[in-house]
């Protein structure tokens, strides 16, 4: 009970922390500070992606990945989307030379496995927060990024605190045991009461049924990301991604959800 105590004071303590910092770098740097902060964690998510699912890489492909993690958000911060396919298309290019050049038979499975978890890295743990650096350029742009971290952050902790309180009804046992129906409901109910103060004190959007349908799909999506990262380190026999953040474990255990979360938020302002 003890440890347990010890392990939520340390999860709320580094979560203060990340807020402050967040706040500042959102809300008052300047945006280079920003998207350096968001490369940063997408080459630290990358890593423990590979750690997670590829430890067999070639450092090769691991570096050459995290260069091209590098000129994605280069060509963001410069605004060049126009190249942004051309280097999704590396993404690919590499792990399938990597694969034309060490395939046999004996091995050929393992290869494969190898080299898409290489292709799908970039796409998984950089692509969506790229996308952050386009939200952020719009209008009141860092307005919704926050309104994108009230939500998530509200549903992970809504989630795990009506989980531990009500849950009965097991959501997804074979992937994550300790996620309840209960606390599903708990974290979009905690998403739509955070989301519908902030827009209450932020003129930013009317609460209205568009903004609800939003805010309900923002917190399946982030519900659905936890999942899948829960997915990965199963299959793996991975606890923790990392343990960069006291309390939490690694980068991705803190920001899977909002990886999935992200593309919701970009296609809505962008319909």
């Amino acid at each position: 009970m003890a440890t347990t105590g010890k392990m939520h004071l340390k999860r709320w303590l580094t979560g203060i922390v990340c807020v402050r910092i967040l706040i500042f770098l959102i809300g008052f740097s300047p945006r280079y500070l920003f998207y350096i902060l968001l490369c940063a964690a997408a080459l630290v998510g990358l890593w423990e992606y590979f750690r997670i699912t590829a430890p067999g890489l070639s450092p090769f492909i691991k570096w050459i990945n995290s260069a091209l993690v590098l000129m994605l958000f280069v060509a963001a911060y410069m605004r060049q989307a126009l190249l942004l396919p051309g280097i999704m298309v590396l993404w690919a290019f590499f792990p399938m030379a990597l694969e034309v050049f060490t395939f046999s038979v004996e091995n050929k499975k393992e290869t494969a496995m190898l080299s898409m978890a290489a292709l799908m890295g970039p796409v998984y743990t950089a692509l969506p927060l790229a996308l952050l650096i386009f939200i952020d350029m719009r209008p009141q742009g860092h307005l919704w990024i926050f309104f994108l971290l009230t939500v998530v952050f509200s549903c992970d902790t809504g989630a795990f605190y009506f989980g531990r309180t009500f849950g009965k009804h097991k959501l997804h046992e074979r992937v994550s045991p300790g996620k309840t129906w209960e606390g599903a409901a708990g974290g979009v109910f905690c998403s739509l009461l955070a989301a519908m103060l902030f827009v209450k004190f932020i003129d930013l959007h009317p609460f209205n049924m568009s903004l609800i349908l939003l805010i309900i799909t923002l917190a399946i999506a982030c519900q659905i990301g936890d999942l899948a990262e829960s997915v990965l380190k199963r299959n793996r026999g991975v606890k923790d991604s990392g343990n960069i953040l006291p309390g939490h474990g690694g980068i991705l255990d803190r920001i899977d959800g909002l990886l999935f979360a992200i593309p919701v938020l970009f296609f809505y302002l962008s319909i």
